[in-house]
């Protein structure tokens, strides 16, 4: 071999070397940037995986949402029978979970039915059975006539000018009954019978009076005067016949 080859072939094996040298020592290429795994989120979808594996992750996903297209069709239940709460608020407000919040737990309410028949007015005036005293002529007597409270036989026969005995009698009652009769008894008042024996004013009038201890209605202070009519009182007043007298108070009796 000439020296002319050699060289050239020595040449090219010191340029084979560098080249193999220089490949060995090249540094090594950066790493590759870390690019975030998507996680799929939704109403079935818990925001932290529950798996490292994504396609597992993907594959527990579209089970559920099959699941939830599937309930959806059954009118809202699931196909295994198990009810499905209900999610109720606003749309990205957390729930508060009845398990680990008591306060989350509703309280039933009760709904008390109100009937329209019941009064609700505790003032409202109570209608009584007894009917009240009907006011006549002066001079004419009633065929019949209702006792109210705090009147008696006597009273009634001053005031309508007839003789207590016949009114008794035509009532079928005793004077031992007389004065033991309640309110609500019906007297019958005899048409014929003579006038009442005596002076049937027992207080002069008009003039005034104050209500006293035991005058609780118009009636009972109508008896004190004996011939005056305790609708004329209520009249004069300006009150009911049946309203509720307080102590003290002052009546003008014609």
């Amino acid at each position: 071999m000439s020296v002319k080859n050699r060289s050239v072939l020595g040449l090219s094996i010191l340029v084979i070397a560098a080249s193999l040298l220089s490949a060995c020592t090249q540094s090594l290429s950066s790493a590759p940037e870390e690019t975030p795994t998507l996680i799929p989120t939704g109403l079935f979808v818990s925001p932290v995986a529950s798996v490292e594996n994504p396609m597992l992750m993907i594959e527990q996903f579209a089970k559920q949402t099959e699941a939830a297209q599937t309930t959806a069709a059954n009118g809202g239940t699931p196909v295994d029978g198990t009810p499905i709460a209900a999610v109720t608020g606003t749309p990205g407000t957390p729930q508060a979970d009845a398990s680990t919040d008591p306060s989350a737990i509703a309280t039933p309410t009760a709904t008390i039915a109100v009937d329209a028949s019941t009064p609700t007015n505790a003032n409202a005036e109570v209608p009584t059975s007894i009917p009240a005293a009907t006011s006549v002529p002066v001079g004419s007597r009633p065929a019949s006539y209702t006792l109210q409270a705090g009147e008696f036989p006597y009273c009634i026969a001053r005031r309508y000018n007839v003789d207590p005995d016949a009114l008794l009698s035509a009532s079928g009652l005793t004077s031992a009954q007389a004065n033991s009769l309640s309110a609500g008894t019906v007297l019958t008042i005899p048409q014929n019978a003579g006038g009442f024996p005596g002076d049937r004013a027992l207080r002069a009038h008009p003039t005034t009076y104050t209500v006293a201890s035991g005058d609780e209605t118009v009636y009972s202070v109508a008896c004190l005067f004996g011939d005056v009519d305790p609708n004329s009182i209520a009249s004069a007043n300006g009150i009911s016949a049946s309203a509720k007298l307080t102590l003290g108070q002052t009546l003008s009796i014609p």
